[in-house]
């Protein structure tokens, strides 16, 4: 079963940038889509952001303009670049693969303090 490890969370101030990171332990060339969610702790898990095979991106409305999601198949990683980061954007951050199986990470923490 292949694996997803995040990385790249931390805690920053507001306006900061943060870059997460998805290794997959194995290729993930056949998964169609790749997509990060946002766990709030009593809250549903939130999609931020999801690329598909064809280079169809995705985000969700309070993220978009500020992140960007893209995926290197060679690596078998997929990248959030977050900027001008807001409060509103705490939480943890899980990778998701979608193909033959579905894919979870573990997660990253994400804390964006004022």
């Amino acid at each position: 079963q292949i694996q997803l490890v995040e990385s790249g969370g931390g805690l920053v101030q507001v306006g900061e940038s943060l870059r997460l990171s998805c290794v997959a332990s194995g290729d993930i060339s056949g998964f169609h889509t790749m997509a990060w969610y946002r766990q709030v702790s009593g809250k549903q898990r939130e999609l931020v952001a999801h690329t598909t095979i064809n280079g169809v991106t995705d985000y969700a409305r309070s993220v978009k303009g500020r992140f960007t999601i893209s995926r290197d198949i060679i690596e078998n990683t997929v990248y959030l670049q977050m900027n001008t980061l807001e409060p509103g954007d705490t939480g943890v951050y899980i990778c998701n693969a979608v193909g033959p199986s579905l894919l979870w990470g573990q997660g990253t923490q994400v804390t964006v303090s004022s």
